[in-house]
Protein backbone atom coordinates (compact mmCIF):
# COMPACT_ATOMS: atom_id res chain seq x y z
CA UNK A 1 0.00 0.00 0.00
CA UNK A 2 0.94 3.24 -0.97
CA UNK A 3 2.09 6.24 1.40
CA UNK A 4 -1.68 7.92 2.51
CA UNK A 5 -2.06 11.43 1.58
CA UNK A 6 -4.23 14.20 2.33
CA UNK A 7 -5.94 15.91 -0.10
CA UNK A 8 -8.84 18.13 -0.43
CA UNK A 9 -12.15 17.32 -1.69
CA UNK A 10 -11.68 19.37 -5.00
CA UNK A 11 -8.02 17.85 -5.31
CA UNK A 12 -9.32 14.37 -5.56
CA UNK A 13 -12.22 14.78 -7.64
CA UNK A 14 -9.77 17.04 -10.31
CA UNK A 15 -7.44 13.38 -10.18
CA UNK A 16 -10.37 11.72 -10.91
CA UNK A 17 -11.91 13.44 -13.40
CA UNK A 18 -8.17 14.03 -15.17
CA UNK A 19 -8.07 10.25 -15.09
CA UNK A 20 -11.33 9.73 -16.71
CA UNK A 21 -11.00 12.44 -19.69
CA UNK A 22 -6.88 10.73 -19.76
CA UNK A 23 -8.93 7.55 -20.35
CA UNK A 24 -11.67 9.08 -22.74
CA UNK A 25 -9.11 10.73 -25.29
CA UNK A 26 -7.05 7.48 -25.24
CA UNK A 27 -9.93 5.07 -26.03
CA UNK A 28 -11.53 7.65 -28.90
CA UNK A 29 -8.32 8.58 -30.48
CA UNK A 30 -7.08 4.70 -30.66
CA UNK A 31 -10.24 4.05 -32.02
CA UNK A 32 -9.98 6.53 -34.38
CA UNK A 33 -6.82 5.89 -35.23
CA UNK A 34 -7.24 2.10 -35.66
CA UNK A 35 -10.54 2.42 -38.30
CA UNK A 36 -8.37 4.76 -40.43
CA UNK A 37 -5.39 2.16 -40.79
CA UNK A 38 -7.92 -0.67 -41.37
CA UNK A 39 -9.79 1.04 -43.99
CA UNK A 40 -6.46 2.90 -45.37
CA UNK A 41 -8.53 6.31 -44.76
CA UNK A 42 -7.64 9.66 -43.52
CA UNK A 43 -4.75 9.59 -40.59
CA UNK A 44 -3.61 6.90 -42.45
CA UNK A 45 -3.04 9.06 -45.93
CA UNK A 46 -0.37 10.89 -44.08
CA UNK A 47 2.11 7.69 -43.72
CA UNK A 48 3.39 7.26 -46.47
CA UNK A 49 4.04 11.39 -47.33
CA UNK A 50 5.90 11.47 -43.64
CA UNK A 51 7.92 8.31 -44.17
CA UNK A 52 8.95 9.71 -47.76
CA UNK A 53 10.05 13.14 -46.30
CA UNK A 54 11.99 11.42 -43.07
CA UNK A 55 13.68 9.34 -46.06
CA UNK A 56 15.32 12.94 -47.69
CA UNK A 57 16.40 13.57 -43.66
CA UNK A 58 18.59 10.61 -43.19
CA UNK A 59 22.17 11.45 -42.93
CA UNK A 60 25.37 9.85 -40.93
CA UNK A 61 24.67 12.42 -37.96
CA UNK A 62 21.08 12.13 -37.39
CA UNK A 63 21.75 7.97 -37.69
CA UNK A 64 24.19 7.84 -34.72
CA UNK A 65 21.65 10.05 -32.63
CA UNK A 66 18.26 7.72 -33.39
CA UNK A 67 20.21 4.34 -33.39
CA UNK A 68 20.88 4.61 -29.81
CA UNK A 69 17.55 6.14 -28.81
CA UNK A 70 16.09 2.98 -30.30
CA UNK A 71 17.87 0.98 -28.33
CA UNK A 72 17.46 2.09 -25.01
CA UNK A 73 13.61 1.78 -25.77
CA UNK A 74 13.42 -1.51 -27.26
CA UNK A 75 13.00 -5.25 -25.93
CA UNK A 76 16.41 -5.56 -24.83
CA UNK A 77 17.45 -2.28 -22.78
CA UNK A 78 13.56 -1.12 -21.61
CA UNK A 79 12.79 -4.03 -19.00
CA UNK A 80 16.81 -3.39 -17.71
CA UNK A 81 16.13 0.04 -17.73
CA UNK A 82 12.28 -0.41 -16.02
CA UNK A 83 14.28 -2.95 -13.39
CA UNK A 84 16.91 -0.54 -12.19
CA UNK A 85 14.52 2.53 -12.11
CA UNK A 86 11.90 0.37 -9.87
CA UNK A 87 14.34 -1.34 -7.50
CA UNK A 88 16.36 2.24 -6.95
CA UNK A 89 13.36 4.22 -6.49
CA UNK A 90 11.96 1.67 -3.75
CA UNK A 91 15.60 1.46 -1.92
CA UNK A 92 15.56 5.32 -1.83
CA UNK A 93 12.11 5.55 -0.90
CA UNK A 94 11.62 2.80 1.19
CA UNK A 95 8.16 1.92 -0.50
CA UNK A 96 7.53 0.50 -3.37
CA UNK A 97 4.13 0.93 -4.59
CA UNK A 98 5.01 4.09 -7.07
CA UNK A 99 8.06 1.62 -8.16
CA UNK A 100 5.77 -1.56 -8.73
CA UNK A 101 2.88 1.00 -10.29
CA UNK A 102 5.75 2.30 -12.78
CA UNK A 103 6.14 -1.37 -13.58
CA UNK A 104 2.75 -2.65 -13.67
CA UNK A 105 2.25 0.21 -16.17
CA UNK A 106 4.89 -0.76 -18.05
CA UNK A 107 3.54 -4.52 -18.13
CA UNK A 108 0.57 -3.39 -19.11
CA UNK A 109 1.49 -1.70 -22.16
CA UNK A 110 3.27 -4.67 -23.54
CA UNK A 111 0.50 -6.87 -23.26
CA UNK A 112 -2.28 -4.68 -24.40
CA UNK A 113 0.53 -4.32 -27.36
CA UNK A 114 1.30 -7.96 -27.78
CA UNK A 115 -2.65 -8.34 -27.97
CA UNK A 116 -3.42 -6.00 -30.79
CA UNK A 117 -0.41 -6.74 -32.89
CA UNK A 118 -2.01 -9.73 -34.48
CA UNK A 119 -5.59 -8.85 -34.34
CA UNK A 120 -4.63 -5.70 -36.39
CA UNK A 121 -1.80 -7.61 -38.54
CA UNK A 122 -0.47 -4.58 -40.13
CA UNK A 123 2.48 -4.72 -42.34
CA UNK A 124 5.64 -2.72 -41.25
CA UNK A 125 7.10 -0.31 -44.14
CA UNK A 126 9.40 -1.97 -47.23
CA UNK A 127 12.48 -3.84 -45.00
CA UNK A 128 14.78 -2.00 -47.65
CA UNK A 129 14.99 0.90 -46.19
CA UNK A 130 14.98 -0.19 -42.22
CA UNK A 131 18.34 1.00 -41.31
CA UNK A 132 19.20 -1.43 -38.47
CA UNK A 133 18.25 -4.68 -40.27
CA UNK A 134 14.80 -6.16 -41.51
CA UNK A 135 12.05 -6.63 -38.96
CA UNK A 136 9.05 -8.74 -40.40
CA UNK A 137 7.10 -8.64 -37.40
CA UNK A 138 3.59 -6.43 -37.10
CA UNK A 139 3.49 -2.55 -36.73
CA UNK A 140 0.60 -1.53 -35.54
CA UNK A 141 1.22 -0.42 -32.47
CA UNK A 142 4.77 1.11 -31.93
CA UNK A 143 6.47 -1.70 -29.24
CA UNK A 144 9.13 1.55 -28.43
CA UNK A 145 7.06 3.93 -28.64
CA UNK A 146 4.31 2.61 -26.00
CA UNK A 147 7.34 1.98 -23.55
CA UNK A 148 8.48 5.33 -24.03
CA UNK A 149 5.01 7.02 -23.21
CA UNK A 150 4.26 4.32 -20.55
CA UNK A 151 8.09 5.15 -19.07
CA UNK A 152 7.85 9.19 -18.78
CA UNK A 153 4.35 9.76 -18.55
CA UNK A 154 3.83 7.77 -15.99
CA UNK A 155 7.32 8.45 -13.89
CA UNK A 156 6.12 12.04 -14.57
CA UNK A 157 2.89 11.80 -12.79
CA UNK A 158 4.40 9.69 -9.63
CA UNK A 159 6.82 12.11 -9.41
CA UNK A 160 4.68 15.43 -9.69
CA UNK A 161 1.68 13.93 -8.00
CA UNK A 162 3.81 13.78 -4.62
CA UNK A 163 6.78 16.77 -5.34
CA UNK A 164 5.56 19.52 -7.57
CA UNK A 165 7.10 23.14 -7.79
CA UNK A 166 7.18 25.39 -10.65
CA UNK A 167 10.71 24.55 -12.04
CA UNK A 168 10.19 20.55 -11.28
CA UNK A 169 7.04 20.58 -13.09
CA UNK A 170 8.37 22.33 -16.17
CA UNK A 171 12.03 20.43 -16.36
CA UNK A 172 10.00 16.85 -16.34
CA UNK A 173 7.36 17.73 -18.67
CA UNK A 174 9.68 19.14 -20.80
CA UNK A 175 11.80 15.76 -20.73
CA UNK A 176 8.77 13.93 -21.22
CA UNK A 177 7.80 15.89 -24.30
CA UNK A 178 11.17 15.68 -26.03
CA UNK A 179 12.25 12.09 -24.50
CA UNK A 180 8.30 10.86 -26.70
CA UNK A 181 8.69 13.08 -30.00
CA UNK A 182 12.81 11.63 -29.59
CA UNK A 183 11.63 7.89 -29.94
CA UNK A 184 8.94 8.81 -32.35
CA UNK A 185 11.16 10.10 -34.53
CA UNK A 186 13.54 7.52 -34.42
CA UNK A 187 11.72 4.66 -34.90
CA UNK A 188 10.03 6.74 -38.15
CA UNK A 189 13.38 7.58 -39.07
CA UNK A 190 15.18 4.31 -38.84
CA UNK A 191 12.12 2.55 -41.14
CA UNK A 192 10.44 0.62 -38.80
CA UNK A 193 7.03 2.36 -38.54
CA UNK A 194 4.79 4.19 -40.12
CA UNK A 195 2.88 7.44 -38.37
CA UNK A 196 -0.23 6.02 -37.21
CA UNK A 197 1.63 3.16 -35.59
CA UNK A 198 2.72 6.27 -33.21
CA UNK A 199 -0.48 7.78 -33.03
CA UNK A 200 -1.47 4.50 -31.96
CA UNK A 201 1.04 4.32 -29.26
CA UNK A 202 0.43 7.45 -27.63
CA UNK A 203 -3.40 6.89 -27.13
CA UNK A 204 -2.95 3.37 -25.55
CA UNK A 205 -0.50 5.19 -23.02
CA UNK A 206 -3.02 8.09 -22.19
CA UNK A 207 -5.43 5.49 -21.27
CA UNK A 208 -3.01 3.31 -19.17
CA UNK A 209 -1.74 7.09 -17.69
CA UNK A 210 -5.42 7.09 -16.92
CA UNK A 211 -5.99 4.32 -15.16
CA UNK A 212 -2.57 4.93 -13.21
CA UNK A 213 -4.04 7.95 -11.85
CA UNK A 214 -7.39 6.22 -10.73
CA UNK A 215 -5.71 3.88 -9.16
CA UNK A 216 -3.09 5.34 -7.62
CA UNK A 217 -5.95 8.40 -6.63
CA UNK A 218 -8.08 5.48 -4.88
CA UNK A 219 -5.55 3.59 -2.88
CA UNK A 220 -3.04 6.57 -1.34
CA UNK A 221 -5.54 9.09 -1.12
CA UNK A 222 -8.45 10.63 1.21
CA UNK A 223 -9.48 13.80 2.32
CA UNK A 224 -10.00 14.92 5.91
CA UNK A 225 -13.31 14.24 7.68
CA UNK A 226 -15.75 17.16 8.34
CA UNK A 227 -17.17 17.13 11.60
CA UNK A 228 -20.55 16.31 12.02
CA UNK A 229 -23.01 18.44 14.09
CA UNK A 230 -23.42 15.50 16.40
CA UNK A 231 -19.52 15.59 17.08
CA UNK A 232 -20.02 19.40 17.54
CA UNK A 233 -22.34 19.31 20.14
CA UNK A 234 -19.91 16.59 21.55
CA UNK A 235 -17.37 18.92 22.10
CA UNK A 236 -19.11 21.83 23.02
CA UNK A 237 -20.67 19.78 25.82
CA UNK A 238 -17.26 18.07 27.55
CA UNK A 239 -16.41 21.59 27.16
Amino acid sequence: MGVQRVVSLKVQRRLYISALLLALVGTALFALTTASVVQDTWLAGADEPVRNWLLTLRAPVFTTVMAPVAFVFGPVAMPIVVLVVTLTWALIARNAWRPLMLAGAMLAGVVISQIILPIVQRPRPPAQAMLLGPDGSYSFPSGHVLGACDFLLVTAFLVLSRRKTPLLTSAICLVAVLGISLVTLSRLYLGYHWLTDAIASVSLSLVILGSTIALDTRHTTHTPRVPTEGTHARRNGAA
